[in-house]
């Protein structure tokens, strides 16, 4: 009978129960207090909720210890978790607790200074389905308090339900897409697909139990379910969490609780270096940086290693894929840093060109995968799922991505854009991810973001957002230009506009929003004519 991750923690709260599970919260989780706050709960859903196996429970918690012993506690209640990230607004929380049919949402009492009682009222006058609010007014642990339906629960559950958990071949969670456009879908997670990445990953980074793990990368979502959820609980390894990411806070946690494996998007990593702590702490602890999720910047990421002394390690995939290619120790710097690395045998990777004709020989085109990381698709009624369904999974079986790529002579995958993050100027394909690359190397810049602005003569110009370092006040698009030229930047990847902010938006996964950004140099465009 396939086994499932409260098989692992049940046996870790036997064998060395007062060892730490999670970091990150007011206290320690131990493995014996997380087995035993994760099945207290999952007694409640059932017995004072009236659950039923295969229902599905919203949970939107911040990133602490809770979100995973609220995780686990729907496992062994037969449940299915619809993670909603911490960053979702009331319009995305109201969409997917449709979308998934949610019958109860666990959340704090407060989400972005709103309040969820209000809120779920609300929600619950347009969707009869959702039937129960379950608020966490504390960590989620031995003296856990929880209010049902606005009204105090009893410190203990009455536990008359017979716990029927989820096998690792069943649903066991839906979580959204991070995509920045419309309203997000929801991707359908057996662990058995998790299990196969981590797999994958323990040989590449040499991961063990000695290791002290610390996912910064939001828990719903695919990176934070592998290097938060799934791999330090198969290894018995502790993880440090934190309800809400900050750079300075997260360095102060990487030198106290020596951190050895650190999870990060892009972005995240390149904000800790921005940080005043990466020059003043003591980081010597790490010994391997994940990251990925969105284009890594060569220039920062061999920062990052100077500054540490941690290898950069990604792996190259999607929410609804897990992981096509990636890196390991075994590769040289310069594979590591300006490649996906080489594909997995076991997903099976080919290359199709826009009429779904394999170019896997040609090098270059949009990959396509079939493997045991996969996920079953979009989940959810309904013509726009179907569709979505349909051009996510081809008629053959392949599993596709939504970028292009290339496979050089040494069989390395390189990133080149997204499908829909190119900007067509005049007929000519410009990556947005190049842009960003160059732009990002100039010494005044932290983070940098391309998007498409409208133009009438040309279709598209080339804009770019930026956000500055710290000791950094100012930067004019001429002086970015005159950089550029200076280091032989081909002019095709040139900005035509740069707008300065204080910080770019982000999207639920912690990417950067982009269609957020093209709305706004649009609503700028406007406003100058």
């Amino acid at each position: 009978m396939p086994q499932a991750l409260a098989h692992y923690v049940s046996h870790w709260a036997r064998t060395r129960p007062s060892k730490t599970a999670y970091l990150g919260g007011n206290t320690p989780l131990s493995w014996a207090d997380y087995d035993s706050a994760s099945e207290d709960l999952a007694y409640r859903l059932l017995d004072e909720l009236s659950l039923s196996r295969g229902d599905r429970v919203a949970v939107l918690l911040p990133d602490g210890p809770e979100v995973h012993t609220a995780f686990l506690a729907c496992e062994k209640a037969g449940l299915v978790t619809a993670g909603i990230g911490p960053r979702a607004g009331p319009s995305e929380i109201e969409h997917l607790l449709g979308l998934t049919g949610a019958r109860a949402l666990i959340s704090r009492g407060t989400h972005q200074e709103k309040d969820m009682g209000d809120l779920f009222a609300s929600i619950q006058q347009r969707n009869p389905a959702l039937q129960h609010h379950l608020c966490v007014d504390g960590e989620l642990g031995p003296s856990q308090t929880l209010r049902l339906d606005g009204n105090p629960m009893p410190p203990k559950s009455a536990r008359h339900a017979t716990l029927e958990p989820r096998l690792s071949d069943e649903l066991f969670l839906l979580n959204s897409t991070s995509g920045t456009t419309g309203m997000p879908k929801c991707v359908t997670h057996d662990q058995d697909r998790w299990f196969a990445f981590h797999d994958l990953a323990v040989p590449r980074a040499r991961l063990n139990e000695s290791d002290i793990f610390m996912s910064v990368v939001p828990a719903p979502f695919g990176f934070g379910i592998w290097t938060s959820h799934t791999t330090p609980t198969i290894l018995g390894a502790p993880c440090v969490v934190m309800p809400r990411f900050d750079a300075e806070e997260a360095l102060a946690l990487i030198e106290e609780l020596k951190v050895s494996v650190l999870a990060a998007v892009s972005t995240q990593f390149i904000m800790m270096l921005e940080a005043e702590g990466a020059q003043t702490r003591d980081l010597s602890s790490l010994r391997v940086l994940f990251t990925g999720g969105e284009a890594v910047p060569y220039g920062r990421a061999a920062e990052f290693e100077e500054r540490t002394g941690a290898s950069v390690l990604q792996f190259y995939g999607s929410n609804e894929t897990g992981a096509v290619s990636g890196t390991s120790l075994d590769d040289s710097r310069e594979a590591r840093l300006s490649t996906a690395g080489k594909p997995i045998p076991e997903m099976n990777l080919r290359l199709f060109d826009e009429d779904g004709n394999d170019t896997t020989e040609q090098g270059e085109g949009r990959p396509g995968c079939r493997g045991p990381t996969l996920s079953r698709g979009y989940y959810g009624p309904g013509e726009e799922v179907e569709r979505a369904n349909r051009e996510l999974i081809r008629p053959d079986g392949w599993m596709m991505l939504g970028d292009r790529v290339t496979l050089d002579e040494e069989g390395y995958l390189r990133v080149v854009g997204r499908i829909d993050d190119f900007i067509i100027r005049g007929g000519k394909n410009i990556s947005g991810p190049a842009v960003e690359e160059r732009v990002a190397e100039h010494p005044a810049v932290a983070l940098a973001a391309a998007v498409a602005m409208p133009d009438p003569v040309f279709g598209e110009r080339v804009c770019v957002y930026v956000e500055l370092r710290p000791e950094r006040t100012g930067l004019v698009l001429e002086d970015l230009l005159d950089d550029l030229k200076s280091r032989g930047v081909s002019k095709e990847t040139w900005p035509e506009k740069l707008i300065v902010v204080e910080k770019l938006p982000r999207g639920s996964g912690g990417k950067v929003a982009k269609e957020a950004l093209r709305q706004d140099v649009r609503k700028r465009l406007s406003e100058e004519t």
